[in-house]
């Protein structure tokens, strides 16, 4: 397809426009460069419904994608060829939907998790301590800025989530001192940065023009900073993201690994056990839809099906005749 890159570009920008996540925008950008490719390289607007039916068919029959990630690519053309091509799709002809996978979140138990925390250390440890006791994504968890955490009241603020909706979520009291000892280091990393004239951090929407001294603040710092600073686009100046998710999951995945307890944890998987735990303590189930961050009420109901103990404390059956095993034959 003729001046490809220039095409992108200008899906970047209006991705921009609609202000959209920079994560969201990559997305749909992926999406968009396979269906140019899938379909050798004619540009969209030689396309049409039947094309676009044709691509999620073979993401759904050759591919086997789930269904969210079918529907992923459908809402990236849909804005492709509305926002982009302003040239709206009507309706999509003989699309096959990917077939749903029920499937149930893996929920560690409380010495399980412990068992987990043990095997890490520094940041990591600081990180799943919040994921477990905090209930947050793992974005949402280094994404957060020194303003967002409230020592004094317990309380974290999540502006950059999921859905869009920020919420605030509970501190838990094991995590405050070290997490205060943590936020002192970074202090000291901020004001040696500032010191060598940097100090700065990327800012949210249009703060850095409205607020142009705002990204060397303290407030606006990353609570896990990167180890290692990075140079801006166009000479900007030297500044620190925050430490990248997949330095988490690494760690994450070998404390799995070396605590050996048998189950295919992830970082999400401390939410699962967050919301879960709560449950099972007698939280009612709109305060962890609250604590989570769920628009509807049906995407919690989800973790009553992975309970020992749900409110209305089922027991087994089994459990209530007292029979005991017969002794083996020999």
């Amino acid at each position: 397809m003729p001046q490809k890159s220039l095409f992108l570009q200008t899906v970047r920008h209006k991705a921009r426009v609609r202000r959209f996540s920079p994560r969201t925008e990559r997305v749909y950008v992926a999406w968009i460069r396979r269906f140019i490719r899938f379909h050798g390289l004619r540009h969209p607007k030689e396309l049409g419904e039947a094309q676009v039916a044709a691509f999620l068919n073979h993401l759904a029959a050759e591919r086997g994608v789930a269904p969210s990630t079918q529907t992923q690519a459908l809402c990236a053309l849909l804005f492709l060829y509305e926002h982009v091509l302003e040239r709206p799709l009507g309706r999509l002809q003989d699309l096959s939907w990917a077939r749903p996978r029920a499937r149930l979140p893996v929920v560690l138990t409380p010495e399980e998790v412990e068992a987990v925390l043990r095997e890490l250390k520094g940041v990591p440890w600081l990180v799943g301590m919040l994921l477990y006791g905090s209930g947050l994504r793992l974005l949402e968890c280094l994404q957060l800025r020194v303003k967002d955490v409230d020592l004094a009241r317990g309380e974290i603020r999540v502006r950059d989530t999921k859905g869009g909706r920020p919420r605030v979520t509970v501190l838990p009291e094991a995590v405050r001192e070290p997490l205060r000892g943590h936020v002192e280091a970074v202090r000291r990393l901020h004001e040696a940065d500032v010191g060598r004239g940097a100090g700065e951090v990327a800012l949210p929407g249009a703060l850095a023009v409205k607020y142009p001294g705002a990204a060397r603040e303290w407030a606006w710092q990353w609570v896990f900073p990167a180890g290692r600073q990075y140079v801006t686009p166009g000479g900007g100046g030297r500044r620190r993201h925050h430490v990248h998710e997949s330095v988490i999951q690494r760690a994450m995945k070998a404390a799995v690994r070396r605590s050996g307890i048998g189950k295919r944890a992830t970082c999400h998987t401390f939410r699962h056990s967050f919301a879960t735990h709560l449950l099972e303590g007698g939280y009612d189930i709109r305060t962890v839809q609250e604590l989570l961050g769920h628009k509807d009420v049906s995407t919690t109901m989800i973790y009553t099906h992975v309970l020992n103990r749900g409110g209305k404390g089922v027991r087994s059956p089994a459990d209530l005749i007292g029979t005991s095993p017969r002794p083996m034959r020999g």
